[in-house]
This record gives C-alpha cells, sequence and structure tokens, in this order.
C-alpha cells in the first residue's frame, strides 16, 4: 500500500517543472521602464526602495554618485539590481536603489511671504530676530507669530501657512539628495497651521506634524490643524491624512475633519465638514472696489473669508463675518484667490469656496480746489484741498520751485484725504503745486500744476513763563525780531473757539487779572508792518488759586 504522505512521481515531476519556468536558473532581474522618482517595496524583501529612471545624457556612474551616501558603491548599487555591467543601462532604463542607501543633508525652509509682526527664534543660538520674505529656516528653529502670517516653503514645494498667535518648530528638515523626496517633521505648539502638501513617497519620505495632543502624517494634500490646552482639531479639504493619538491614528479623508480632545476619554470624534458655500457670480475683473460678494445663504453662523495672492500665496487678509455678503476692498492690482468657508458651531470651518478674483483699478486725477493758480498767501504753512474723482484711491500732495516738478520741495504722506500741509515750512518765493493720485498700487494719475507766491511767515510766539502775583498775572514770551507787536488771546478753552479778551501789544510782556479759582488759557502771534505775521503759538494754561 502506498503512503498518501508520498506525491506520486508524475505529480512531483509537474512541480519541479512548473518551478523551474518561474525561476529559470541564472535569471537577472529584468530592467523596468517608468518615471523617475517612483517609491516601491519589493514583494520579496520588506527593504523600501525607490526606483530612479534615467534621462538622456544621464550615465549610471554620475547617476550613482550624485544620489548614493558615500559608504554606497556604484557596482554595489549594479549587483542589488543583479546586473554586471552599467554601461548597458541608457536612457528609459530604470535601476531600483534602497531608501537607506540614499543620500540625506538637511534642506532649509524659507519664508516666501510674511505680512504683520512675525518671529523667529534660532534653535542654535536662541536669538529672536523678525521673519522677513526670504529668511531660511533651518532644524530647531520656531516661528512665532503675533499679529502676522507667514507662508513657508519647504524643500519639496510644499507650503505651510502659519496664522496669527501660533508657534512652530522645525525638528526636521531632511532631503535624499538629488532623489527630490523629503522628510519633515513639525510641531505646532499651539495656533492654527494651514498645509499644502505635495505627493510624499511611500517607504522613506515622510511629512508629519505633532501638537501636544496628536500627530497627522500625510501623503499629499490640503489641510487645515488648530491646536490649543483643549485639544486639536483637523480639517482635510483635499487627500487624506493620518490623524490622532500617537501609534492610535485614523486615515481621514477629504471633506471631513476630525478632533481630540485633551478632556475626552471617548477618543477620536470624526465628522463631516460643512459643504462650501454656494457664491453667486462675480465679475472677472473688478475695476472699482469695494465690490460685494454674496452667496446663498445657509444655517451656518459664522463663515470665513481668506484671501490670497495668486501668485506668491501671501496671506492678504482673513476674517470672519455673519450673514451672505462680504465687500472687497484695499486691494491692490493684482490676481488673487478669496476662500469662503462654512463655519460649524464649534467654529470649525468647512470645505472652502474658491474663486479667482482679477483687480484692475484705474486711478482719476484730483480736481484741485484751493489755493486758486496765481494767489499769493502769508502763510508759511498754507492748506491744499482738493477733490478725489475715483475709488479707493490715495493721494499726495507735491511742491516744487519750477513747472516740471524736477526739483521736488516737499511732498504729503501718501492717505485717502483731501487736504493737506507741506511737511516743512515753505520760505518766501514762487512754487508750483500738484496732487497726484493712486489706485491699486500702480495706477496713477496727476493733475496739472497750479502756481503759488508765499510771502512768508514770521516765527510762531512761544511763551517763556508765567508770573503769579496777588489776583493779577504776568506772562512772558520770546521777542520776534522781525516782529512790530503781538496779538494776545485770552480764552476759557484750551481750542480757543470763545475769545473772553484780545489786544495787541508792543511789548514781551502782559499783566492780566483773572477770576481765583477758574481755569483760562492764552497765546500769541507776531504780527509786523507788512503782510507778514506769524501761526498762533501754542497756548498756555493759567489757574489762579
Amino acid at each position: 500500500m502506498i503512503d498518501a504522505r508520498v506525491p506520486k512521481l508524475p505529480v512531483l515531476l509537474l512541480i519541479i517543472a512548473l518551478l523551474a519556468c518561474a525561476f529559470p536558473a541564472g535569471a537577472e532581474l529584468s530592467l523596468t521602464r517608468g518615471s523617475a522618482g517612483q517609491s516601491h517595496t519589493s514583494p520579496a524583501s520588506p527593504v523600501p526602495e525607490w526606483i530612479y529612471t534615467l534621462h538622456p545624457g544621464e550615465s549610471f556612474p554620475e547617476v550613482a554618485n550624485d544620489l548614493l551616501a558615500q559608504s554606497y558603491s556604484a557596482s554595489r548599487l549594479l549587483q542589488y539590481n543583479s546586473i554586471s555591467n552599467g554601461a548597458i543601462l541608457g536612457a528609459g532604463d530604470a535601476v531600483r536603489i534602497p531608501l537607506a542607501w540614499l543620500k540625506r543633508q538637511p534642506q532649509p525652509a524659507k519664508a516666501s511671504t510674511v505680512s504683520g509682526t512675525v518671529q523667529l527664534i534660532s534653535g542654535n543660538t536662541g536669538r529672536k530676530i523678525r521673519l522677513t520674505e526670504g529668511t531660511l529656516i533651518q532644524v530647531g528653529d520656531e516661528i512665532l507669530s503675533a499679529s502676522g502670517t507667514a507662508t513657508i516653503e519647504l524643500a519639496d514645494g510644499s507650503e505651510v501657512r502659519i496664522s496669527p498667535n501660533s508657534r512652530l518648530i522645525f525638528n526636521r528638515l531632511t532631503q535624499y539628495g538629488k532623489a527630490g523626496m523629503v522628510d519633515t517633521r513639525l510641531r505646532l505648539n499651539h495656533g492654527e497651521i494651514h498645509t499644502r502638501v505635495k505627493p510624499v513617497m511611500e517607504g522613506g519620505a515622510r511629512f508629519e506634524i505633532e501638537t501636544p495632543s496628536a500627530v497627522a502624517a500625510v501623503r499629499g494634500t490640503a489641510f487645515a490643524l488648530q491646536t490649543s490646552t483643549k485639544g486639536t482639531s483637523l480639517q482635510v479639504t483635499e487627500g487624506e491624512v493620518d490623524f490622532g493619538a500617537p501609534g492610535k491614528t485614523q486615515r481621514i479623508p477629504a471633506g471631513f475633519g476630525a478632533n481630540l480632545s485633551t478632556k475626552s476619554s471617548s477618543g477620536l470624534s470624526i465628522r463631516r465638514l460643512p459643504p462650501a458655500p454656494e457664491i453667486n457670480p462675480l465679475p472677472p475683473t473688478l475695476t472699482q472696489l469695494p465690490s460685494t460678494m454674496t452667496w446663498q445663504e445657509s444655517r451656518a453662523p459664522l463663515y470665513r473669508v481668506d484671501i490670497f495672492e495668486a501668485d506668491s500665496g501671501r496671506w492678504v487678509e482673513s476674517r470672519e463675518i455673519t450673514g451672505n455678503s462680504f465687500d472687497i476692498s484695499r486691494l491692490d492690482n493684482g490676481s488673487y484667490e478669496i476662500h469662503l468657508a462654512a463655519l460649524d458651531n464649534r467654529g470649525t470651518a468647512g470645505m472652502p469656496a474658491v474663486i479667482p478674483v482679477e483687480v484692475d483699478l484705474q486711478a482719476r486725477m484730483a480736481s484741485l480746489m484751493s489755493p486758486p493758480d496765481g494767489d499769493t498767501v502769508n502763510d508759511d504753512l498754507p492748506e491744499f484741498r482738493w477733490q478725489l474723482n475715483g475709488d479707493n484711491e490715495v493721494a499726495r500732495l507735491e511742491i516744487a520751485e519750477d513747472k516740471d516738478f524736477r526739483n521736488l520741495v516737499t511732498t504729503s504722506e501718501w492717505a485717502p484725504e483731501t487736504s493737506a500741509l507741506p511737511s516743512r515750512p515753505l520760505g518766501p518765493g514762487k512754487y508750483y503745486w500738484r496732487v497726484v493720485t493712486e489706485a491699486g498700487g500702480n495706477s496713477v494719475a496727476t493733475t496739472g500744476p497750479r502756481q503759488l507766491v508765499v510771502n512768508g511767515s514770521l516765527p510762531p510766539v512761544r511763551i517763556i513763563s508765567v508770573n503769579y502775583i496777588d489776583s493779577q498775572v504776568r506772562v512772558f514770551w520770546e521777542k520776534v525780531v522781525t516782529a512790530t507787536d503781538y496779538r494776545l488771546q485770552l480764552s476759557e478753552e484750551p481750542e480757543f473757539n470763545n475769545i473772553i479778551k484780545e489786544a495787541t501789544l508792543s511789548d514781551t510782556t502782559a499783566a492780566l487779572r483773572l477770576i481765583p479759582g477758574r481755569r483760562y488759557f492764552v497765546r500769541l502771534k507776531a504780527l509786523s508792518d507788512g503782510p507778514l505775521q506769524s501761526r498762533w503759538g501754542p497756548g498756555r494754561e493759567l489757574y489762579l488759586e
């Protein structure tokens, strides 16, 4: 009787034949053709690998030199791929590289945009400096945003937008040489960040954000993260995020949010995010501001509006509002993205509706009001007035000694005002003045010039001292050399709206009888034989007990 545990000879021969077909003797691993930068884990080996495809003009030795760490050689890589001669490799051929063999090096991040007050604390020196655009951020550095915001660009092009009142620490910023993969690990101590992460590769590349209560591991996504003493919240708008307590994460897909409370023992709370609001159509180009954006009403108690520059990603504005409308204003000319999201009862932002907006404002010429053309004034600080004819404009006064304004004497600050004084006194002489308006940051309109003659003025009179004798007060002031007389005013109001006594005096002192227990104010100006006079000097308080 034949033992049932021993296969019959024909069956055994069939098994041997099948194994021989599957693994022929002396067979090499065949080369694959694919795209450079694919990560791969071989079914036969748990070693994480990266597949690199040679480009035209590249040779295997130079690729190995660029990608491999110093302790690994090109010949060892050939042996790993079961290739006898690297010379047979050409454009389009791919080789498998264990991730552990790749070069690793610290790769700093960079502040691409900064608005408001944001500080960087050096991980090496502990020194605190102001964060500015272009600042490099090294491993161990911290960013503190007070009232400001910042956008940080990582080595692989991923972005992290830091909201106000946040603290973010850069624990690891590693790049795998020219492979393009990165290992980024951040810690958000408190506050809020918005990220857009490029897809990371399986096996070695990593993007992870830790908070005091949770961890978020990312594989190419857009999400927001908030943390405080109450816990950590997550909202995923693209891709997916592994989120939760360390070692207990769950995969959160786009359109969902999760919350991990520091006080609750119920664990991770996952919920669907509020849907994106339906924004009513806007003109593709806004030629005047403010312009009102509206959307369909919903049950959301609040909405959040974020405006970003389309090119740089700079965070221009962030605001929480009620109702279903928002006035777009105070934007320079350029391209923007407006993000609108509904907030739920917990204050969690939902899926954003995103609309592109182009702003193209054109400045309009102001209308000059006073002084009239060819006027003569006796004041060295005359007031200039005009009328703005455009929307969302700022203006400034320009004064020159020549009609072509090649030699500017003085200007005012840019402001949405319709009047200004010169920034410094004007000496006697002939001047030309005009008003320049600006809209959108780069559109300018300039009025024609007007002529003005300044006769000049005397310097203002400054009170030196005040003496109290019984019920009499004696006031002393500085002598003005070119003055013939002085005008004195007395009032019970510091604004001198109601004058109770006014006199012209030739001396530099005057005696005043005042009622005890009441407060008075006195001021003076200098006079001359001609049209020149001074401005009123500063008022001085008088009080007789």
